[in-house]
């Protein structure tokens, strides 16, 4: 045990090296969807996240969003928990029949204007899930969705992409 402790002690951290101070292409993408946000609701842009069924690939990918690297926060973006504060409703996974009630009032309880994204094959069109007793065929068959961000998962890059496209409408 002793031994193990001063191994610990000596060696250097099992850590990844620190990534390049701000990567400027997700600045360029990030400061422009705070732009477009502010064109369009005069404020920024909240976000709410329901995962009608997912494996969770695309909930990390999503939270990667609010990790130092990423960062949104630092540009007006934020995830929201009520859906009354939302603009936008980011839906993945397929819509299972348990949670098909449930994404229907969490979107009626958004206020207007309100987008739908469905992230994620899944989200999409049913994906892997697809034809299953349990889920629908993606979200559109239950919402009507403004925007589909596609990947199983897609990538923060990708994501950030998709909401300025969404507000370039």
């Amino acid at each position: 045990m002793r031994k193990t402790l001063f191994d610990a002690l000596l060696r250097p951290p099992f850590t990844e090296p620190p990534g390049t101070p701000g990567d400027a292409g997700i600045a360029r993408a990030a400061a422009a969807l705070d732009k477009a946000a502010q064109k369009h609701l005069g404020r920024s842009l909240a976000i709410r996240v329901v995962d009608a069924g997912s494996c969770n690939a695309c909930e990390l990918e999503l939270n990667a969003l609010s990790n130092p690297y990423y960062d949104l926060e630092r540009f007006g973006l934020r995830f929201v928990a009520s859906p009354r504060h939302a603009d936008v409703l980011v839906v993945t996974g397929p819509v299972t029949k348990n949670m098909h009630e449930a994404l229907l009032r969490t979107y009626a309880a958004m206020p207007s204007p309100k987008w739908v994204v469905a992230v994620g094959d899944c989200a999409a069109c049913g994906g892997d899930f697809a034809r299953s007793y349990a889920c629908l065929d993606g979200v559109a068959s239950v919402l009507s969705v403004d925007l589909h961000i596609g990947g199983c998962p897609p990538t923060p890059t990708h994501l950030i992409e998709g909401l300025r496209a969404l507000l370039a409408v």
